[in-house]
């Protein structure tokens, strides 16, 4: 579409479709504090797509530090979404707005991830996961399955911890109710 760019070391499959804006190729974000301060580390891999993706308005996918950034066949990744250097997105993936996938993730097979979801460097997720909107991973997920929460968890818990979450304040005021009353027993058994 008009004004996808290609940046370098990029090859892309059969019948992709690479939408307005997107950007395949940037440099990752690599920077290393020296004794002369910040400076730009190298970004010379490539970014490799498969047959059958399509890749939003305005997503960028970064070049490899080394070796490959790759999106794999009948991968769809949605507007707004950034993928860093070095990530692997097996097969199928279905990632949607807003995502941002931190360097050297390998996200597997038929993931689904909703809006707003974040992913942390180095995370491995299997095959068969599905994250709910705005889940934050930070640490790999080894079991298919949905996931909700940050930290993420499975989602049944994910709800339960919401649900939970509502009731702090109504549950705080009766925990200092209950600590008053344990205090007032205590005085009255001093007293006594």
């Amino acid at each position: 579409m008009p004004h996808a760019t290609l940046v370098q070391d990029v090859r892309v499959g059969e019948d992709c479709i690479l939408h307005s804006g997107c950007v395949i190729g940037s440099d990752g974000f690599g920077f290393a504090r020296t004794s002369r301060g910040v400076e730009k580390v190298p970004q010379i891999g490539r970014v490799v797509i498969e047959d059958f993706v399509e890749i939003g308005a305005n997503t960028c996918i970064d070049r490899a530090t080394l070796g490959e950034t790759v999106i794999r066949s009948q991968s769809k990744v949605d507007n707004l979404v950034q993928i860093a250097h070095n990530v692997t997105i097996q097969p199928e993936g279905l990632i949607a707005s807003q995502t941002g996938i931190a360097g050297s993730t390998v996200i597997g097979a038929r993931a689904t991830f909703g809006g707003q979801v974040g992913i942390g460097d180095h995370v491995t997720i299997a095959d068969n996961v599905m994250l709910a909107g705005q889940a934050g991973v930070q640490s790999d997920i080894k079991d298919p399955g949905a996931y909700y929460g940050t930290p993420s968890m499975p989602y049944a818990q994910g709800m339960r911890v919401v649900a939970l979450i509502r009731r702090l304040p109504e549950l705080l005021s009766r925990l200092r109710r209950l600590e008053a009353r344990i205090e007032e027993a205590d005085r009255d058994a001093k007293d006594s």
